[in-house]
């Protein structure tokens, strides 16, 4: 599925260049900074060449794979592609800067336990950067859509999360929340930027 999904075209991409706009206000050119579930490697190699450092991990092969194969197509120094995800001790040593996790959190299995491991990655005062698809509220419609294409393999476990509730857990694991915004607004794709207290 790698494949399709790196030739599949982007729907809505200015959804992808406002979050990228919006990432970018919050890193400065010295920042080390490691990206959680990068795929391809598209959102990386756009933000990389903007900062001192940049780990991007995802726990799919095929998806590292293809993001190595980008890189060596279009060379960015300090940029960087492992297989890694929260949960089994696999992610990169810190402190970073920031940590970013773009569509991921609602794919997790234990997402509090999740942010922690995050929060210890990031230096004091770190920043995490997300943005989460919340399909809960009226959107939980959907639910038997999605769990009808997971019995067929085509769709993973997902949280139906609404914003509050996403926003809280974050709190909840120690960060303070400074910036938020949707993009896009329907269903809502929380963009939330999160200081480590």
């Amino acid at each position: 599925m790698a494949r399709r999904y790196a030739a599949a075209p982007m729907r809505a991409p200015e959804n992808w260049e406002k979050t990228l706009e919006r990432t970018l206000a919050h890193l400065p050119a010295e920042a080390e900074v490691l990206e959680l579930g990068c795929g391809t490697g598209s959102t990386a190699l756009r933000l990389a060449p903007h900062v001192a450092r940049y780990v991007g991990t995802d726990d799919a092969d095929a998806m590292i794979a293809i993001a190595h194969e980008k890189l060596a197509a279009e060379p960015v120094a300090g940029l960087s592609f492992a297989a890694a995800r929260p949960g089994d001790g696999s992610l990169p040593p810190g402190p970073f800067d920031a940590v970013t996790a773009f569509n991921l959190l609602h794919l997790l299995p234990d997402l509090p336990a999740a942010l922690a491991e995050m929060r210890g990655l990031l230096k004091p005062g770190g920043l995490l950067i997300a943005k989460t698809p919340c399909l809960g509220g009226r959107y939980t419609v959907l639910w038997p859509v999605v769990a009808a294409l997971r019995l067929f393999g085509k769709a993973p476990p997902l949280r139906f999360l609404r914003p509050p509730r996403l926003e809280a857990t974050i709190e909840a694991a120690g960060f303070a929340i400074e910036e938020r915004g949707d993009y896009p607004a329907r269903p809502p794709s929380r963009f939330v930027v999160a200081r480590r207290l």
